[in-house]
């Protein structure tokens, strides 16, 4: 399983690659606004890659739609619960720009927000045990990750990438089932603009259909508000019903989706984005 490469433009952060065939705009640095629009756009040319998508402050929000980005998704108070984030987009192809199932993301969307606010009761058995993922586990957790997905937009399949992003800005949480790890989640923090991605989620096949992603999110939900994390959002795939849900479920408010997106599972995929206030301001 390959990876896009990730690295540093001016002092904003990039992650661009055939795999995903796009480049993403992780970080936009607040002195790089007027000069990054242009600079993602060549890269994306020079490439050939078919979409550039972007996660900025809404301040910047001009500077892309000038070059013909659009916003796909919105989140009040992602930084530091002040600013929004817009989530835009720009289509360097007609193909990449339509998504291929746009009934089955609308009912997704529709069914999940027909469950919003209505939080469900999970228990875990004398068996099960949730906790947080430490250094010992990073084999484990890659050997799940793996088998769960067939490509991933991040290399969260390699041991050593796992243990990087824990020694950084991750809290991986997990279960386990008589002694071994059934599912898996993360919360990927940016302490600097005070906002949490959950991401991740991953229960083993055999393991599905018992709470356990809505379980974790509460535990993790719970976590960062603890830390003083002010905004949770996720990216979730726009065909599945199951993690919009718990997203929904979960009280967390639809954002938008992001059109033929992400690498994950063997194609690239629609997303949709969720977000909460954890703190109330």
């Amino acid at each position: 399983m390959s990876s896009d490469q990730v690295l540093k433009i001016n002092n904003s952060i990039i992650q661009h690659g055939p795999f995903n065939d796009r480049v993403y705009l992780m970080k936009l640095s607040p002195e790089d606004y007027s000069k990054i629009p242009s600079r993602v756009e060549e890269m994306a040319e020079e490439n050939g890659y078919s979409k550039i998508f972007s996660k900025i402050p809404s301040s910047a929000k001009d500077y892309f739609q000038e070059t013909g980005h659009v916003e796909e998704a919105y989140v009040p108070g992602m930084y530091n619960g002040d600013e929004g984030a817009s989530f835009m987009a720009k289509f360097l192809s007609d193909e990449r720009e339509n998504e291929q199932s746009p009934d089955v993301v609308e009912s997704v969307i529709s069914t999940a927000l027909s469950k919003h606010n209505t939080p469900k009761e999970v228990k875990l058995s004398g068996e099960e045990d949730c906790f947080v993922c430490t250094e010992e586990d990073v084999r484990e957790m890659a050997r799940i990750y793996d088998r769960v997905f067939p490509s991933y937009p991040f290399p969260i399949h390699d041991p050593e990438y796992l243990l990087k992003t824990m020694q950084e800005n991750l809290v991986y949480f997990g279960i386990r089932k008589d002694e071994k790890i059934v599912a898996l989640a993360s919360c990927e923090m940016d302490i600097e603009n005070s906002n949490v991605e959950m991401t991740d989620f991953a229960t083993l096949p055999e393991y599905r259909g018992r709470g356990y992603s809505y379980y974790l999110l509460k535990k993790m939900d719970a976590k960062m508000r603890e830390m003083g994390i002010i905004t949770a959002y996720t990216i979730a795939r726009a065909r599945s019903y199951g993690m919009n849900i718990v997203f929904s479920r979960s009280s967390y408010s639809y954002a938008g989706t992001l059109v033929n997106n992400t690498n994950i599972s063997g194609s690239i995929e629609s997303m949709n984005i969720w977000y909460k206030k954890l703190i109330q301001m």
